[in-house]
């Protein structure tokens, strides 16, 4: 073989060692975007209703009208040992409240995970817990608000997760949660979700497609710097809050911003923004508005009047699942992949 031939052939065995090495990274990204969808509930499954967070003073009755709510869906309902424990402003002392959740995610009899109330005390837990036997059988952790670190570090276990509603959601009159109640029933039994929203003029319109991740902004900047972070690279970005000013949630999206957290987020969705409190020195723009200017560096699509967070009217989303977003002026779709 002539040196140019030997050349050439050293050439060709690179240039294939490389592209395997670059399609072997594209196919493990691709499946970095592809969570585990666990088993959909059927009637006579168990789920495992839990405390990880604030304490449930004065709260019995809507545990067990959660435990008749499922009850009247055929399944079973199970009350962690420490619910109604309290250790100051928490649901027990961190020890029981992990163990209470290590529990349910080692009993391979539970289907889903459901949160009795948010507050705060799961950034605790986080890393007490031990996820070995939930990837070997894993289940629906069900939450929201401070049930979104829990979510965050669900994701990065690789398995899908529901953002609904909570024990303490329940109202004397269900009627007044209607929406909520029924797609959140729908999400466990695996009911196709597809949400048409009102339009709003700060819309800023455009399609996109991919894992839907998210929850309480906070808790998504709470989460900043840790192995509890998620990464937004290719994925849609849902946010809500409740109770802050408005130039707290402008600093924590600046700050999110300053991480890199945006870079390649494909969209946005913004649910309810609740309660805000005023400052002496008013803001000056609408809260639309603040995350307009927040976000205005990005081409993303951003959908405002999603019907989800701390409101009645609070509508059930697999968090991890790919969704079809498109964003107008007079209204927005999210398409849920079945």
């Amino acid at each position: 073989m002539s040196k140019i031939s030997l050349i050439t052939a050293l050439c060709c065995a690179v240039f294939f060692f490389w592209e395997k090495q670059f399609s072997a990274q594209n196919t493990l990204a691709t499946k970095t975007n592809t969570l585990i969808q666990p088993p959909y509930l059927k009637a006579g499954d168990t789920v495992a209703i839990v405390a990880p967070s604030g304490v449930l003073k004065n709260r019995t009755k809507e545990v067990e009208q959660a435990k008749q709510l499922l009850k009247s869906w055929g399944l079973h309902a199970i009350v962690g040992k420490h619910v109604f424990n309290q250790a100051n402003h928490f649901a027990g002392t961190d020890d029981a409240r992990c163990e209470d959740f290590q529990n349910a995610l080692d009993n391979p009899k539970i289907s889903a995970i459901w949160c009795a109330r948010g507050g705060y005390g799961t950034v605790r837990i986080l890393d007490k817990l031990d996820y070995t036997k939930f990837k070997q059988h894993p289940k629906w952790l069900i939450g929201y608000s401070d049930i979104t670190a829990l979510h965050n570090q669900v994701h990065n276990q690789g398995v899908q997760s529901i953002h609904a509603m909570m024990c303490t959601s329940l109202q004397d009159d269900l009627r007044t949660i209607k929406e909520t109640l029924s797609t959140f029933k729908d999400a466990i039994f695996g009911t196709p979700l597809n949400y048409t929203l009102p339009g709003s003029k700060y819309n800023k319109t455009g399609s996109a497609s991919g894992p839907i991740v998210g929850g309480n902004l906070t808790m998504l900047h709470t989460m900043l710097g840790s192995k509890t972070s998620i990464d937004t690279s290719g994925k849609i970005l849902f946010i809500e809050e409740i109770g802050e000013y408005k130039y707290h949630i402008d600093r924590m999206l600046q700050s999110l911003k300053r991480a890199g957290y945006f870079n390649n987020c494909k969209g946005v969705i913004v649910g309810d923004m609740t309660k805000l409190r005023k400052n002496t020195t008013l803001w000056g723009s609408s809260i639309e508005q603040l995350i307009l200017d927040a976000l205005s560096d990005y081409g993303f699509p951003i959908a405002f009047n999603m019907p989800a967070g701390h409101e009645k009217d609070n509508r059930a989303m697999i968090l991890g699942r790919t969704v079809k977003l498109t964003v107008g002026n007079n209204q927005t779709s999210i398409i849920f992949e079945n």
